[in-house]
């Protein structure tokens, strides 16, 4: 029922209370002189609902600095007061005492145990004493931070940080937002949002970032025939498309355009056995290129190039290249010249023949052939950049005996593509670069193991798929991680807010193709853990996509005229 002094700071022959902490019912008040006035005059900040007197020990960590004063009662959520008289910059401690427990007279001597008083100068103390798990069960020990040498200030001058005491971050449940709360932040950890108190609202600072929750089928899409390789691209002005690479030659692939959440057929464009896509631009040319793997009826082998007419508003033929059971194509620019690679698999039953890569021609308007690349049964190019330097992955599927062959990665250096690694594959099938970070990855879709000259596995089809990080000491990539597949065709990188995620498109496990295809999701040191299984059949190509309705996934497959688009739900 009175007030009574835990510590103060009082001059010699002066009867004022320099620094002070005085404890009443239900409240504390901290008092400092100020003397920016003539004579000068005492401060007091109170903290209100503060009940001490429940015969328990409780931690009190006071921080000052400047206007901004943080009270926290045994590691709760801080009391934080501001003021318009700031804490003086300087102040004198000449032939001045510390009292503890009073007031230099019986008048509001401290009636309860005072077992510790520690003055730390400068930060707020509040992390380093509060972070045991149990607070209560520590509450009597000797905090590590009060245990060290305690540091020799070099003046009276008051140290000052501003950045620790003047913006507070309340964790936990939403707090009051009031002007006693103005300018204060609150972090919500559960939906991972910050938030600002102007004074009576709390207002948004960071975007909360989904996390995907589950996966559910948005659209059935049915396609000409078996679809082998998905492409979605956006055109200026016309919004969203997908062009499917469909297998029977009549009625060939087709292109769909989204409209109202769905695809729509837009556009059927004569293919011979399409096995994928490829969207590219230069300057203001839009082009799309088709990979054919049979001949036409004349017994021709060509892969085309299409492109965009805005006359018509459809892609026309542009360009037929020679190729040989075209798998791939890749587009891509080094130093301002465009390229275009594309993967041949085989002529007749060779295997082991020449893939191509074209350099653009402004000049004649056309793809002239630049670079010729040995590769053996080739499924896929993927084309990245690191830094400065330009580089071109081939996988390579089967070299006549054997799908156990190496795979290779290419670097641009004085004008061509020359050898810079080779990684050991099991019928590559696709080559996947990312980022996570700073880090570079690279992983491989392994689809099968088979060699002639060796006895036959168990299972041809149950084997790891890997992925490798980029080692900038070693200057090569190395093995991050195996990840157990079904003769996977396809990784597809994505996001959902923070999170990374990849996705496999398993195609078959020995037995059947009704096989489930995986969403990892990365965690970290623990890399990509198995996050959600999809049903999929004979999956063939996963392309991930955000429209304004959300953020979806596309799965081809390579045994039903049935495509299906997946949304990607979140919290």
């Amino acid at each position: 029922q009175r007030n009574e002094y835990i510590f103060t700071l009082m001059g010699e022959e002066s009867p004022g209370v320099l620094v002070g902490l005085r404890y009443a019912p239900d409240k504390l008040h901290f008092l400092f002189w100020s003397q920016e006035r003539a004579g000068g005059w005492q401060s007091r900040v109170t903290f209100p609902n503060v009940s001490l007197s429940d015969s328990r020990w409780h931690t009190l960590v006071l921080a000052v600095s400047g206007q901004s004063f943080s009270l926290t009662v045994d590691c709760s959520v801080p009391k934080d007061v501001v003021v318009e008289t700031p804490f003086p910059a300087s102040l004198s401690v000449r032939r001045a005492s510390f009292y503890l427990g009073n007031r230099r007279r019986r008048k509001g001597l401290f009636t309860g145990l005072l077992r510790q008083l520690v003055l730390l100068p400068g930060a707020d103390a509040t992390p380093r004493m509060c972070h045991g798990l149990n607070f209560k069960v520590a509450t009597l020990s000797v905090p590590s931070v009060l245990q060290d040498v305690p540091a020799k200030a070099v003046s009276n001058e008051v140290l000052k940080y501003p950045y620790e005491t003047d913006m507070k971050v309340t964790l936990g449940a939403r707090p009051r937002c009031s002007k006693q709360e103005k300018a204060q932040f609150w972090f919500n950890a559960s939906q991972r949002g910050l938030y600002l108190c102007n004074g009576s609202t709390w207002l948004s600072m960071l975007e909360v970032q989904p996390r995907l929750d589950y996966v559910e089928e948005h659209q059935k899409l049915v396609t000409n025939s078996e679809t082998m390789g998905i492409e979605v691209f956006s055109i200026p002005r016309l919004g969203l498309f997908a062009a499917t690479a469909n297998r029977l030659t009549p009625p060939g692939s087709a292109i769909y355009r989204w409209t109202d959440g769905k695809f729509v057929h837009y556009q059927n464009i004569p293919t011979h056995q399409a096995q994928s896509w490829k969207y590219f631009t230069i300057g203001k040319k839009i082009f799309l290129a088709v990979a054919n793997f049979e001949q036409n009826e004349r017994g021709q082998e060509f892969s085309v190039i299409f492109k965009w007419s805005r006359r018509k508003a459809k892609f026309l033929a542009y360009q037929r290249i020679s190729t040989h059971s075209a798998r791939d194509w890749e587009a891509f620019v080094i130093q301002g010249e465009a390229f275009l690679a594309v993967v041949n698999h085989r002529e007749g039953n060779n295997h082991n023949i020449d893939s191509v890569i074209y350099r653009w021609n402004p000049r004649t308007g056309l793809f002239e052939t630049n670079q010729t690349i040995p590769t053996s049964g080739a499924y896929d190019w993927e084309f990245f950049t690191i830094g400065p330097y330009s580089f071109l992955a081939v996988a390579n599927t089967f070299n006549g005996t054997s799908t156990r062959i190496y795979s290779h990665i290419y670097i641009w250096l004085r004008g061509s593509f020359q050898l810079f690694q080779s990684i050991l594959t099991f019928g590559a099938a696709d080559w996947e670069v990312f980022h996570i970070g700073d880090r570079v990855f690279l992983a491989v879709a392994n689809s099968h193991s088979y060699d002639s000259g060796m006895p036959a596995p168990s299972n041809f089809y149950a084997i790891n798929s890997s992925i490798y990080e980029l080692n900038i000491t070693a200057q090569m990539f190395v093995k991050f991680q195996d990840l157990l597949t079904y003769s996977a065709l396809d990784w597809e990188f994505f996001s959902v807010g923070d999170d990374s995620f990849l996705v496999v498109a398993n195609s078959f496990d020995g037995f059947t193709f009704s096989v489930n295809s995986i969403i990892y999701r990365w965690q970290g040191y623990e890399g990509f853990v198995a996050a959600h299984q999809l049903p999929t059949v004979g999956c063939r190509d996963w392309e991930a996509f955000h429209t304004t309705e959300g953020s979806f996934l596309l799965y081809s497959s390579a045994k039903e005229p049935l495509s299906k688009v997946l949304k990607l739900k979140t919290t």
